[in-house]
């Protein structure tokens, strides 16, 4: 597996690996993470097209998905911590 792309954005962290031909977007918050393998042969442009993917409406759902993350990991960390 390798870092093929680190891209900027204020709130993840985003990185695009190659592997087994696949490319595998890591999105990261803090100590979350989401992935999503995408195989090569789904794409016309290669990289190009992943970059694509990466649209605002998507980077929204993403948010949301760590937002409901996060309260899922509190809620059953206080449930069985305190």
């Amino acid at each position: 597996m390798r870092i093929i792309a680190e891209l900027p954005h204020p709130d993840f962290k985003i990185s695009i690996l190659n592997m087994n031909q696949k490319f595998i977007i890591k999105i990261e918050q803090g100590s979350l993470e989401q992935s999503y393998k995408v195989p090569e042969m789904d794409l016309t442009d290669g990289v190009n097209s992943v970059f694509e993917l990466l649209d605002e409406a998507f980077l929204k759902t993403v948010a949301n998905r760590f937002a409901e993350m996060r309260k899922d990991y509190k809620e059953t960390y206080f449930r069985y911590n305190y």
